[in-house]
């Protein structure tokens, strides 16, 4: 076990990946969610939010929980998405990263969410506000 590398907190709540056409204006239901993380390019319009926010019709991957890096973290720091995938990997959990100005944000399955976190613990890194399925506060 190495010393402790990274402070995480785990977002409450449940998120959605959606993909929308690349012309498709930003929808008003994507915006009820207090994480957002709307990317436009050439190929599509890729929105994440609180799950219950999208509509039954939108084409979309839900059951996902975030993991915060908790920031705000300096660009010149290098390799913490890197050390991140590569625990994870390790254990076959699938990632969808999101970066911010100020951090980083770890998108894993629910169903993988506490072999994630045991994983990364595991590496020396802290978890904040996560009980694990058994209903257990973990520090």
């Amino acid at each position: 076990m190495s010393e402790k590398t990274l402070t995480m907190k785990l977002l409450k709540g449940k998120y959605g990946v959606c993909r929308l056409d690349k012309t498709d204006l930003i929808p008003e239901w994507a915006q009820n969610s207090d994480f957002i993380s709307i990317t436009r390019t050439l190929d599509e319009l890729s929105i994440v939010c609180a799950e219950e926010s999208i509509p039954g019709h939108v084409k979309c991957e839900k059951d996902w929980r975030i993991l915060k890096i908790e920031g705000p973290l300096d660009f010149s720091l290098i390799g913490i998405l890197a050390k991140i995938s590569t625990i994870l990997s390790e254990k076959r959990i699938s990632i969808f990263a999101v970066s911010t100005y100020d951090t980083d944000y770890i998108l894993v399955k629910n169903k993988d969410i506490d072999s994630a976190i045991a994983a990364l613990v595991n590496e020396g890194n802290e978890i904040m506000d996560y009980v694990n399925s058994d209903g257990f506060m973990e520090q």
